[in-house]
């Protein structure tokens, strides 16, 4: 099977879920600066939501770009990505509208701890599809990054228990270190053309 309907479905179910997250941003009520004060927080939400799903569609892009098969198997793991970075438009929105209160700060990091496993499990499973020896295995090595990430998430899901603002900022880290694209599998594919 072709890759061409999974990156043409994955695209666009991204492209709804930035669509969601702008429309859930409110026009405020009034005509001075007074009033987007309240709306910091749902902004920076926001940002930090989007440049999220961005990394995810730049680097679910460079992935599917190596592979040359598809099983169902990927299909399913695509599906279980497409989920988690489905619910973001909903914890983004809570956390902002929540002022970073603990609860939808650390529920923010589940759904990004489970988006980081289920990208893991589509990539095993792109790899496994590719079969031994594929370009996307020698492009991407040991992943310490990813693995690196949930942990991360996983510190910063505890973390809003004490400090939402450190729980934060460890987000915000994790999203700065994956912002380049996964430069592995270009620097893979122009050494080897």
């Amino acid at each position: 099977m072709g890759k061409g309907r999974v990156e043409a479905f994955s695209d666009g179910v991204i492209a709804i879920i930035i669509t969601i997250m702008v429309l859930e941003l409110r026009v405020p009520h009034g005509d001075t600066l007074e009033v987007l004060a309240p709306l910091w927080p749902v902004f920076l939400s926001y940002i930090l939501s989007f440049a999220y799903i961005g990394i995810y569609w730049n680097n679910h892009h460079h992935m599917l770009h190596v592979c040359s098969r598809v099983t169902g198997a990927v299909l399913w793991a695509n599906l279980h990505l497409l989920f988690w970075l489905s619910l973001v438009p909903f914890t983004t929105a809570w956390m902002g509208e929540a002022h970073l209160a603990p609860l939808p700060t650390a529920l923010y990091g589940g759904v990004l701890m489970m988006a980081g496993v289920a990208y893991y499990i589509l990539k095993t499973t792109l790899i496994a599809a590719q079969g031994p020896g594929s370009q996307l295995q020698a492009a991407l090595g040991s992943d310490f990054k990813g693995k690196i990430s949930v942990v991360l998430y996983l510190v910063a899901i505890l973390l809003s228990y004490v400090s939402t603002w450190l729980a934060s900022l460890v987000y915000t880290g994790v999203a700065l270190m994956w912002l380049v694209p996964d430069r592995r599998i270009e620097r893979h594919l122009a050494a080897h053309t």
